[in-house]
């Protein structure tokens, strides 16, 4: 969208800054995303961004606000088979009104006993959550694909935590791996969780 407006490379690294800064202020999701497009955009022009590009960002806002949710390979299956013997959650976070939207729309909400859906993941929420719904952490597992919000707060809220990657991660949810912990497993399928779960009773 900028191209000819601003140098290559500087609208995508202004971006990603602007994103970490308002992250603390908006939250996490598309909204907060549309927004730090238009303050990138503004910097990376000099405040000399047309309002037709403001308008095509508001439009990019709107279709990742639409967008199909395909939940990922195994998933469904895989909660089929946990659900008799296992209280389910939802832990995710971000703007209430997009979340609640796409967990409707993955077509898996059967599936989960309670949904909590939080402004950020930290040791202290992931806490508060296991013991109000469960025994506390540590009879829980998270399992997740971003590092820094579903496998290091969990771990050290005492859960088991798992890392399934994706190729879709955001910057700021990689971290590197927790060092020490027996309670950690990387596996490459969520369908994997079914015999960790078996192996750990």
């Amino acid at each position: 969208l900028l191209a000819g407006l601003a140098p290559r490379g500087e609208p995508g690294r202004l971006l990603h800054d602007t994103e970490i800064a308002n992250v603390g202020l908006y939250g996490f999701g598309v909204k907060s995303f549309t927004l730090s497009m238009i303050e990138a955009a503004l910097a990376a022009t000099g405040g000399r961004l047309p309002a037709s590009l403001i308008g095509e960002i508001m439009t990019l806002g709107r279709a990742m606000l639409t967008h199909p949710v395909d939940p990922f390979p195994g998933v469904q299956e895989t909660l089929e088979a946990l659900k008799p013997a296992h209280k389910l959650l939802v832990v995710t976070r971000g703007d209430l009104v997009d979340q609640e939207r796409k967990l409707a729309a993955s077509g898996l909400l059967p599936f989960f006993d309670e949904i909590e859906i939080v402004s950020d993941k930290t040791e202290a929420v992931y806490e508060r959550i296991f013991s109000r719904h469960g025994n506390g952490p540590d009879r829980a597992m998270m399992v997740g694909n971003s590092m820094r919000a579903d496998v290091l707060p969990a771990l050290a809220a005492g859960a088991w935590a798992v890392h399934v990657p994706s190729e879709h991660v955001w910057s700021l949810d990689l971290a590197d791996d927790p060092t020490g912990s027996a309670r950690f497993r990387r596996l490459p399928r969520v369908a994997e969780v079914l015999p960790l779960v078996a192996a750990i009773g």
